[in-house]
């Protein structure tokens, strides 16, 4: 089913594929609204790798002068890319054997060719390629990434954009910093922000070796 040889050999069997090609480029075009409604995805699937072979075969035959002049002439500059990223994705595909996969996950493999390489290397060895085939080996593909840990923090905007800083509650069997801090207050008449920015000094100082701890004799 998988064809296995390379793109030139494709488009050189098929003068077919390229008149077919041009048959579906020009079919809006030259249809009308009630032929072009015919066309199934599986054969706008189709069209876009003869498309995508196509180019890249002219791309590798022709001089670059004559190919810039096929890309004006056609319309695609500036398009091209995405064509021929297509081509080097599925290049041991035929148009045929995907014919079955929605045009914009053609897109999208090919866009993430790396991404995606074990998709397409198990896709060769499908003997039906279908849109659920691969909808299937692209979820097997992508890795749950872990949650990152939040980082606690105790910074709070205000509503005209500032910041405040806010200690979560402590809870605590014994209650013994609240205690502590509620008889700081109620004997020093300081405040509660007051009382923590000067532990938060000492502590400070502490840990660069500015105050010494001394045990009691």
């Amino acid at each position: 089913m998988i064809t296995q040889g390379v793109i030139t050999a494709q488009v050189k069997s098929k003068a077919v594929a390229k008149s077919e090609f041009e048959q579906y480029v020009n079919a809006p075009n030259s249809l009308g609204i009630e032929k072009f409604s015919n066309i199934s995805l599986a054969d706008v699937t189709k069209t876009i790798l003869y498309h995508a072979f196509w180019l890249a075969d002219q791309k590798k035959k022709i001089s670059l002068k004559e190919y810039r002049q096929l890309l004006f002439d056609k319309g695609w500059r500036g398009e091209e890319k995405r064509y021929l990223k297509i081509a080097a994705v599925f290049g041991k595909f035929s148009p045929q054997d995907l014919a079955q996969i929605e045009p914009l996950t053609v897109y999208q493999l090919a866009n993430n060719g790396n991404k995606y390489k074990p998709v397409i290397e198990a896709l060769l060895d499908l003997s039906a390629i279908t849109q659920e085939a691969v909808r299937s080996l692209v979820k097997e593909q992508r890795t749950p990434k872990e949650p990152k840990p939040e980082k606690p923090s105790i910074w709070r905007r205000t509503k005209n954009g500032g910041r405040y800083c806010q200690i979560p509650p402590i809870h605590e069997q014994d209650e013994q910093t609240g205690v502590t801090l509620q008889k700081m207050m109620d004997e020093e008449g300081l405040s509660a922000q007051n009382i923590v920015a000067e532990a938060m000094s000492l502590r400070q100082a502490h840990k660069q070796g500015r105050l010494v701890l001394v045990e009691p004799s």
